[in-house]
């Protein structure tokens, strides 16, 4: 796609659906999440702390008790300190310690978190109706939509951001968000769902959105692949693809959009063959927020070096501006 080309979708918001109660919905789960007792544990790493930083494996419990595991890296100082709140990529984990490590040296603590189930340790009870065989998207779609995998997830970060509220020496007004492909998605609901939490958040090609397009493209494939297995398997006529659009609804990335009050650095790869750039734009035109975004001819779903650069004055300098 051709950077005037995407400049035309300026009015393009997605085939997925806005559940009508999409916003009551999400109110009672975090509701849900709230009553859940905070207990959590610090633990050395593996990696000894260095006169400059404690590294940390964060453990606390989240719905249905199930045990979460993060990275949590603590520039040592007498000052309170920004908080970086990293979400990975889809199937993986987080990344390395050092690699963590180079937002300790803007001077912000971070906590990265392990989505369980996928690359990293933590657990995820399951439990879900119909398949788990082909991805999380998909998982918990045949039952009640409060215990899909992603409801869970999201409902797992408001208990973190409730933790990160009582860390000492964090600076709770500077609390921002990192995250790209499945991060990004995770990365964008955590601003909607936690907006008294969130400063602002840089978002790169986020996934998990506008499901109805990624289906119509025929891109349902690698990360999305899920969709197609689920129509083959459950709905080989057609006859239900509005009703399974519909609950993938409550976890359409767009759909979470318009809740986001911080400021949002955005960026796209024009050549992304995974996380469509179409779909890019039904979020994007879907936040009120203070926003940029930033066009990558020739990247595809890949790092994209200029984009984290531009995070060092976003987080790193309070006075920056979009």
């Amino acid at each position: 796609m051709t950077e005037q080309e995407l400049e035309a979708l300026s009015d393009y918001h997605g085939l997925t659906p806005m559940p009508e109660d999409f916003d009551a919905f999400w109110d009672a789960r975090l509701a849900e999440a709230d009553k859940i007792p905070l207990h959590y544990e610090l633990m050395q790493s593996e990696v000894p702390a260095f006169p400059t930083c404690d590294f940390y494996q964060l453990w606390y419990e989240g719905v249905g008790g199930a045990k979460l595991c993060a990275k949590y890296l603590k520039p040592k100082s007498e000052k309170p300190v920004p908080m970086v709140l990293q979400f990975h990529g889809y199937p993986g984990a987080t990344r390395s310690w050092l690699e963590q490590a180079s937002f300790v040296g803007l001077g912000c603590a971070i906590i990265a978190l392990e989505c369980p189930g996928q690359g990293g340790p933590g657990e995820d009870l399951g439990g879900y109706q119909g398949p788990t065989v082909s991805g999380h998207i998909i998982a918990g779609l045949n039952g009640p939509t409060k215990d899909m995998y992603y409801v869970r997830m999201h409902q797992n970060i408001r208990v973190l951001c409730r933790i990160v509220r009582e860390l000492e020496g964090i600076d709770q007004k500077r609390i921002f968000v990192n995250g790209a492909s499945q991060g990004g998605g995770l990365g964008i609901a955590c601003c909607a769902l936690n907006p008294e939490v969130i400063n602002r958040a840089a978002i790169l090609y986020p996934f998990l959105g506008d499901y109805r397009m990624i289906w119509e493209q025929d891109a349902d494939i690698i990360p999305y692949e899920g969709l197609r297995y689920y129509s083959r398997w459950f709905d080989p006529d057609g006859t239900k693809e509005d009703e399974w659009f519909a609950q993938l609804g409550y976890i359409d990335t767009k759909n979470f959009a318009h809740r986001i009050q911080c400021p949002v650095l955005f960026g796209t790869g024009l050549e992304d063959p995974w996380v469509l750039p179409i779909t890019q734009c039904a979020v994007y035109n879907e936040l009120t927020c203070p926003k940029k975004r930033y066009l990558y001819p020739g990247f595809g779903h890949e790092e994209i070096a200029a984009f984290d650069d531009l995070i060092l004055d976003f987080f790193g300098r309070e006075e920056a501006q979009l």
